[in-house]
């Protein structure tokens, strides 16, 4: 995406401060997580998309938590701190005194408002500036406005003010249109009607909202702008509607992904993160999650049932049924399915990891196959190699991790243990059940067999009255039976 041209007129103020007691957590509010971003990144995400001069978050609970996520995500913004008087009102008042020379248009948004968009706010901006009011709001219409302020327009269709819930009379709680907190102010006009801002309310804070009131009083134009797609304004209060944004967001990124070429089989049941990327001709199967900065290429199959989180996936790739995190899959490899691939795997193309192995810290090489019933952890495996099934790379001593090397074109026998640290030499194969303790030098045989020694008896002297020794006299009986009649026709 092509950068846009600086706004020099334009600042956004990012209200990020509060508690948000109704999510009954001891995270912020504002750093619940949906789409693979906090909720302030997808607010900062949308901003830095209008280009604006400056870019405040105003602070307050869990101050340095919020403000350490704040510019981990865009380093570039001012993080402002909100003191100990309470209200929207202030928290954008101490964020015009970082930028005391800034003179022109103030977008408010709220970190708790993810799903607004960038093309939703340049029409605001732009409606607000071509009517030339001192403050523009968006507003929605809602079936059940239970929370939201009211909107209280004048009999000529214009602004009068806006109530809160908890100030409002019985008339105006029934009210449809809510204040979708989300303002274009004039910085001028801004300023001086802050500075009039009480507390003389039901919550006891400094509203932003009553400048809307008094700016009317003073003869200001105040406009409203009813967005036509009420979801973009939804706000998180508490669990129930993080899910309900969650869904909403992951709906418009996963119809982002068909519109650009990918095949996705049953929406309903994918889960994309707005930080994963997906290449044309991508298909998706039901119930899979694609997450955080996972990269598909062109031509893969994912799914169904798998989830991959920073996952790099190659051309033409196949990954059915797997659990995969910090993995790279080669272009035309296979994964799964019941494969679960942990950080460090790295399967080269045309490899195989197929079902229930699982991988971690481990390069697999081009044309290798670690086909079923296995575990591969801190190990290097060459080009064309065929481990058997079963096939365990014991790397741990109780004491420190260590490393199994595997050559090129060696072929294992099934149900194999490599103690490490231990080299298998290129070409070189193991026999079935063979534990390898020591290096196996290029193109050699490795067995580790005992001869068979069979206890007769060992059963029914050792486990007398269980039906094992039952079966096993019953089978003894009849064969000694057997012996004597072919004896007896000798």
């Amino acid at each position: 995406m092509t950068e846009n041209r600086l706004d020099a007129s334009l600042a956004v103020v990012i209200l990020a401060a509060g508690q948000g007691t109704r999510m009954r957590s001891s995270l912020p509010k504002v750093l619940h997580r949906i789409g693979g971003r906090p909720l302030v990144g997808h607010v900062l995400d949308t901003a830095r998309d209008l280009s604006p001069a400056h870019v405040l978050v105003v602070v307050r609970h869990e101050r340095d938590l919020v403000a350490d996520a704040v510019t981990g995500i865009s380093p570039e913004v001012v993080v402002v701190d909100q003191d100990e008087i309470p209200g929207t009102g202030r928290a954008v008042e101490v964020a015009l005194d970082a930028v005391p020379d800034f003179d022109g248009d103030v977008l408010v948004l709220s970190g708790d408002v993810p799903l607004l968009d960038a093309e939703t706010l340049s029409a605001l901006i732009r409606d607000h500036r071509s009517s030339r009011a001192a403050i523009t709001l968006l507003s929605a219409v809602l079936d059940d406005a239970t929370g939201y302020g009211r909107v209280v327009r004048a009999t000529n269709g214009g602004v009068e003010r806006i109530v809160e819930q908890k100030d409002a009379t019985a008339a105006e709680a029934a009210i449809t249109e809510i204040n979708a907190g989300v303002y274009v102010f004039q910085a001028e006009m801004l300023r001086s009607q802050l500075a009039r801002v009480g507390t003389q309310n039901a919550q006891g804070e400094k509203y932003l909202t009553d400048v809307v009131g008094l700016a009317r009083t003073a003869g200001l134009a105040v406009t409203a702008s009813v967005v036509s797609d009420v979801s973009l304004t939804l706000g998180v209060n508490d669990r129930a509607q993080l899910a309900e944004a969650g869904r909403l967001l992951n709906a418009r990124t996963v119809r982002r992904w068909q519109l650009d070429g990918v095949t996705i089989q049953d929406p309903a049941t994918t889960w994309i993160d707005v930080t994963a990327t997906l290449a044309p001709d991508v298909t998706v199967l039901p119930n899979t999650h694609i997450l955080r900065a996972t990269a598909v290429a062109a031509g893969a199959t994912i799914g169904p049932d798998t989830t991959l989180e920073d996952c790099e996936v190659g051309e033409n790739a196949v990954v059915r049924r797997t659990d995969a995190t910090l993995a790279v899959i080669g272009a035309g490899a296979s994964v799964g399915p019941f494969a679960y691939l942990r950080p460090g795997t790295v399967l080269a193309d045309g490899g195989k990891i197929g079902t229930f192995v699982e991988t971690k810290n481990s390069t697999i090489g081009a044309g290798s196959k670690v086909p079923h019933l296995s575990y591969i952890g801190d190990t290097t495996i060459g080009r064309g190699v065929n481990l058997g099934a079963g096939a365990i790379t014991a790397n741990y001593d109780d004491i420190a991790k260590h490393r199994t090397e595997i050559g090129d074109e060696v072929h294992s026998g099934s149900h194999n243990v490599f103690v490490a640290p231990v080299r298998i030499g290129d070409g070189a194969k193991t026999g079935a059940g063979a534990v390898i303790r020591k290096d196996v030098p290029p193109g050699a045989l490795a067995l580790s067999v005992a001869p068979q020694r069979n206890v007769e008896g060992w059963v029914e002297n050792h486990r007398p009255g269980t039906a094992a020794a039952a079966a096993a006299a019953r089978s003894r009986t009849a064969q000694e039976a057997d012996h004597g009649a072919q004896e007896a026709h000798g």
